[in-house]
């Protein structure tokens, strides 16, 4: 059974970095387009950044275009999120998720919208102090 881990969340200072990673086990998600989302309490999960299954187009929530970093490698069948200048409005549970189908979709890959998404870890907590 496939299955997705993050790890990698914790208590930074504002100003300060964290790399978030998501571990997936139980076959390979080369082929998969991959994202992450985050869920702030009392507010709606929201996309953060994916990458193409390809890997050859990042996309990137306008709060945190220019300071998180999504990547991949796929012999480690991982995927890291490197967040830098952290604000207290980044905290948050951040997920990843993994979209089986995305390259059957060509252009309508979306990779902002969550329910594309058919893979899902068990979230990291980030906490980010002022």
């Amino acid at each position: 059974q496939k299955q997705l881990v993050e790890s990698g969340g914790g208590l930074v200072q504002a100003g300060g970095s964290l790399r978030l990673s998501c571990a997936a086990s139980g076959g390979t998600f080369s082929s998969y387009a991959m994202g992450w989302f985050r869920q702030a309490p009392g507010k709606e999960r929201e996309f953060v950044a994916a990458m193409s299954w390809s890997g050859g187009s990042t996309y990137y929530a306008d709060s945190v275009k220019g300071r998180f970093t999504i990547s991949r490698v796929d012999a480690k069948n991982t995927v890291y999120l490197h967040m830098n200048s952290l604000k207290p409005e980044d905290t948050a549970v951040y997920y990843c998720a993994g979209d089986r189908d995305a390259r059957y979709k060509g252009a309508g890959f979306t990779p902002s919208h969550s329910n594309d998404y058919d893979y899902w870890g068990q979230g990291t907590q980030v906490t980010v102090s002022s």
